[in-house]
């Protein structure tokens, strides 16, 4: 009978602040609708969610909350395909 080959286990990485907040933040994006909202909807959706991350990973440099911002409103950018079906169903 052949023993089989024990695998190493692997230690549990733990999520640094940022990462726990960019996934949230992502995972905000596609509960609450922002991707295809007017711009100034978006911009505001953006200025309370990031205050409300910014007091809830209070470990974030301000740096790293613009960053997030940065991230999130590139996510809740429709597609290049999305644009363009767009703006041929506009013509």
């Amino acid at each position: 009978m052949v023993k089989p080959k024990l695998r190493p286990r692997r230690d549990a990485t733990v999520a640094s602040p940022y990462q726990e907040a960019r996934d949230e933040l992502f995972q905000q994006i596609m509960q609450c609708g922002v991707i295809g909202c007017h711009p100034d909807d978006q911009k505001e959706w953006f200025d309370n969610t990031l205050q409300y991350l910014a007091g809830r990973y209070s470990e974030l440099k301000p740096t790293e909350l613009t960053e997030l911002r940065t991230l999130g409103e590139r996510f809740a950018q429709p597609t290049k395909k999305q644009a363009q079906e767009a703006e041929a169903a506009a013509v």
